[in-house]
């Protein structure tokens, strides 16, 4: 049921695409793995376009090093639960949004806690690559409609941002490697699905240095970059390599994951 405060939320986006998509917005139900810098924009796409029912997936607490690129990452809110923070910023947008905040690591172990069945819509914008493949195979199994993000480091070009299905991704050493994989195992997904990414691939020219914690790559500068407190995350955990990153690319990113959300609502709707 869309109240009178969505219908004055979201006239701009009825009078584009009209009541009847817009109800179908506000009906489906979507599912995000991973909230940084691709998956937090596309929770901002979803909601600002009547998308209601959202549930974001993400084990992380923000940290400094995420305020150049991820939504609800301000200095304001490091250390808080990703979801959490995020979850804030979205009901800002539509109090009336029904969002749902799972602090949880998607893993093999852990993929059938989430009840991917009940979706229309899944999302993939986490990194590890282990666990994307996971999620593939699982995403894809399930009647949902299924879209991924490749890589968004060590890119700076904004035309370079493409769609394509999986099989087709070219130029993404993430893609490759997920391919790779599923053939090493002879493990496929159940059908085909689209994918976001983009060829270019630059060097880092900096030097990322450890802030002394695992997950958390914090650029420590010789005599510390500004609030010290800010570097001491204890809740930061597994190592991860890091790449650079910018805020322009990865919000195209996952506005263009929302994007797709957005159309295939549109044209079935429309269709029907």
């Amino acid at each position: 049921m869309i109240s009178g405060i969505e219908n004055a939320i979201y006239n701009r986006a009825s009078l584009l695409v009209g009541q009847d998509v817009m109800k179908a917005l506000s009906e489906a139900k979507v599912i995000i793995f991973g909230v940084g810098g691709v998956g937090s924009w596309c929770a901002e796409g979803l909601v600002r376009s009547g998308v209601k029912h959202l549930t974001i997936v993400d084990s992380d607490r923000v940290c400094i090093t995420n305020v150049n690129r991820q939504l609800m990452a301000t200095p304001s809110t490091v250390g808080q639960v990703k979801v959490d923070a995020l979850k804030a910023r979205l009901l800002e947008i539509n109090p009336k949004a029904d969002i749902e905040a799972v602090q949880k690591i998607y893993s093999s172990e852990t993929g059938e806690e989430f009840g991917l069945e009940n979706y229309d819509y899944i999302i993939d914008a986490i990194d590890s690559l282990k666990d994307k493949a996971d999620l593939i195979l699982r995403a894809t199994s399930t009647k949902a409609v299924f879209f991924s993000s490749m890589g968004a480091a060590c890119k700076i070009d904004p035309r370079g941002v493409k769609v394509a299905e999986f099989w087709n991704v070219r130029g993404c050493p993430l893609g490759a490697a997920i391919r790779k994989k599923f053939k090493r195992n002879k493990t496929f997904p159940s059908h085909k699905f689209l994918c976001v990414y983009d060829e270019e691939v630059l060097d880092n020219l900096g030097k990322s240095t450890d802030c002394g914690t695992a997950r958390c790559m914090c650029p420590k500068a010789e005599g510390g970059p500004g609030d010290p407190s800010l570097l001491n995350h204890e809740w930061c955990s597994q190592k991860a390599r890091i790449n650079g990153t910018l805020a322009h690319i990865t919000a195209i990113f996952g506005m263009t994951l929302s994007g797709l959300v957005i159309e295939d609502i549109y044209r079935k709707t429309m269709s029907s």
